[in-house]
């Protein structure tokens, strides 16, 4: 008997003895095939291509570069900022069947931000989102999470496009603008008294607006549930745009609510149309489908943001939008 359970104990060890064995033994081939496919992510060409001396994380197989925003001086509360406490950019670079993968986060302040959102979106980048990290900082910072996939030629063009762009912007102007460019309105001011007429826009957008105090606003609903509850226009999951000012001199202002497969192209359209795109994030949690907000604000004449708006609602068909719900 005694015999019989000391030949089971050998064996149960051989058993587990074999088992780490093999763990080992495959462990050390997913290591390979990591070294393999970091051997093929061309770091040189990162790094020659985006004009910075990245790092390499032999774990994640990640080749990261960086550079901190120390051009601009920036004051949290009144407090000098070191950029080493939030203040870097990076783009992170990873191998994939198809090429490569890239993510980053970009450090802008508010006359950076549409620039670079355009560079970024005419050399095939997604922008995920765009927010602050901060309270009472002067000036104003803001973050633009990008990313991508294809060659490292192509994404590292891109990256280095972008920062191209901010040192271009940042060149002759150290001190970030105050206030949205103009363009052909040049530094006029929106009249005192509103007075949209609301009759071409009710046409271009077919559906009647809001009117008030010379102002108009259009709002869209899209049906989607939350906690298996159904939600919609009311409950804040809308599209909207408010206009101001006068036909020749006005102001939109608003928000669309799109899913993450929308947000690309009504990010493009709304930059292709002038509108400048000021936040792009979350308003819940839950949700099914999941929606994504953007913000933005135009100037120029009303029927032309008009046009730029719908533009926007065309590529996403948000028009009169009917959504089958996920189930």
């Amino acid at each position: 008997m005694i015999n019989s359970i000391a030949s089971e104990s050998v064996r149960g060890r051989s058993t587990f003895a074999f088992a780490m064995k093999k763990l080992f033994i495959l462990a050390a081939i997913f290591a390979a095939m990591s070294i393999s496919a970091l051997a093929a992510l061309d770091t040189a060409k990162i790094d020659h291509l985006t004009g910075l001396k990245g790092k390499l994380n032999e774990k994640e197989g990640v080749y990261k570069v960086t550079f901190p925003r120390d051009d601009v001086k920036v004051r949290i509360s009144g407090w000098a900022m070191p950029p080493f406490m939030g203040l870097g950019t990076w783009a992170a670079f990873t191998e994939t069947k198809n090429g490569a993968m890239v993510m980053g986060d970009t450090v802008l302040f508010e006359d950076e931000v549409n620039p670079v959102m355009s560079i970024a979106l005419d050399n095939g980048l997604s922008v995920t989102a765009l927010h602050n990290h901060f309270f009472f900082d002067e000036p104003k910072v803001y973050f633009m999470h990008i990313e991508g996939e294809g060659s490292v030629d192509k994404l590292a063009g891109a990256i280095r496009k972008i920062y191209d762009t901010i040192k271009t912007i940042r060149g002759p102007n150290a001190k970030p603008a105050n206030t949205f460019e103009e363009g052909v309105l040049g530094q006029e001011s929106l009249p005192e008294k509103n007075s949209i007429n609301p009759a071409p826009l009710n046409e271009i957008f077919g559906m009647q607006g809001e009117s008030k105090d010379g102002m108009v606003k259009f709002t869209i609903g899209r049906p989607a549930k939350m906690h298996g509850v159904k939600i919609d226009k009311e409950m804040g999951v809308n599209t909207w745009a408010a206009f101001a000012g006068s036909d020749d001199n006005a102001v939109v202002d608003g928000d669309y609510a799109v899913t993450e497969d929308e947000l690309q192209p009504a990010l493009k359209a709304l930059r292709v149309g002038g509108i400048n795109i000021v936040a792009i994030h979350s308003h819940m949690t839950h949700e099914n489908p999941r929606i994504l907000f953007l913000h933005y604000w135009g100037r120029g004449s009303s029927k032309k943001l008009a046009q730029a708006v719908k533009g926007a609602l065309l590529v996403t068909g948000l028009s009169g939008v009917t959504m089958p719900l996920v189930h």
